[in-house]
């Protein structure tokens, strides 16, 4: 999916007027294409497989809202499906007053994770969504898919072993911390400062699992990422513990190693620059070399 392609299914979508359809600014183009218009911000989902996500979204929106978790909040409750690209619409949050902090993102996770997993363990009139498990490598052979004949089909055959190794290694953790409600991609860059405090944003990786999944992100960040030392102590001061002391996660750091490599690889077809990013990731993890640096795509 394009920008051409998404701004069409949101001119199709009538959420918003034409004019402001056909004039909102991009703000990001990943799995799904984001606009914003005035006050409001319109998500176009990348293919129809992810409705049911964005209409999960949805729901989880309302339950933090309900629960006091600072969230971004939606707009309309309904998820369109509109020339196969599920839309959503939100409130467009205040102009950021500084950039997200790694501390920033430990204390909307410490405030995450005391969320109630069961149903009825709340007072909220919004039962606890359906949380489905943090399934980190489940887009990989979608990922692959989209990337076809642009990358080498030995990386791809690489990555699918790597996948089911790292999936069955996961299933058999045990835990240091309580499972529940977790964010599913917790980066600084899905935390909003605005005026009044941290907002946690991008929703749609919400799951019910392991809380060290939100952790390992971090601990990732630091290492292959180039987050500092001193930003990543700050974010494990302000949770109050370190993920690194636990014995599980390597297997979940290469679980997410291998989703990230598979990721980049469907932005290879017409994107040089995602190829060579593709191609030093893995060939990291081919050689086993966990120093090499990688870069956001």
């Amino acid at each position: 999916m394009d920008e051409a392609r998404a701004r069409h299914a949101l001119v199709a979508a009538q959420v918003l007027p034409g004019a402001a359809a056909r004039q909102a600014r991009l703000l990001a183009l990943g799995e799904n294409a984001v606009f914003a218009a005035g006050d409001l911000v319109v998500k176009v989902g990348r293919d129809a497989e992810l409705l049911d996500r964005a209409r999960r979204e949805l729901h989880i929106a309302r339950w933090l809202a309900e629960a006091g978790v600072p969230a971004v909040r939606a707009a309309s409750e309904e998820a369109l499906l509109v020339e196969g690209h599920p839309v959503t619409v939100w409130h467009r949050l205040p102009d950021a007053v500084r950039t997200a902090q790694a501390r920033d993102l430990a204390e909307l996770l410490r405030l995450v994770h005391a969320l109630p997993l069961a149903r009825g363990a709340s007072p909220s009139p919004t039962p606890s969504p359906e949380l489905p498990p943090r399934d980190l490598l489940s887009g990989v052979e979608r990922w692959l898919r989209l990337a076809g004949d642009a990358i080498d089909p030995a990386d791809a055959a690489y990555l699918r072993e790597r996948r089911d190794g790292f999936a069955a290694a996961a299933a058999a953790l045990t835990p240091h911390l309580p499972p529940g409600p977790i964010h599913g991609d917790a980066l600084p860059r899905n935390v909003h400062i605005g005026p009044d405090g941290p907002v946690l944003v991008d929703l749609e990786t919400f799951s019910a699992d392991l809380r060290e999944h939100d952790l390992v992100v971090m601990a990732l960040s630091h290492d292959r990422y180039g987050l500092s030392s001193e930003a990543y102590g700050s974010f494990v001061e302000t949770y109050g513990w370190d993920v690194r002391e636990w014995s599980g996660c390597a297997v979940l750091r290469g679980a997410r190693e291998t989703a990230s490599c598979a990721w980049v690889a469907q932005h290879a077809p017409g994107n040089p620059k995602a190829l060579t990013e593709f191609r030093r990731r893995v060939a990291s993890l081919r050689d086993g070399d966990e120093t090499v640096r990688w870069y956001p795509f």
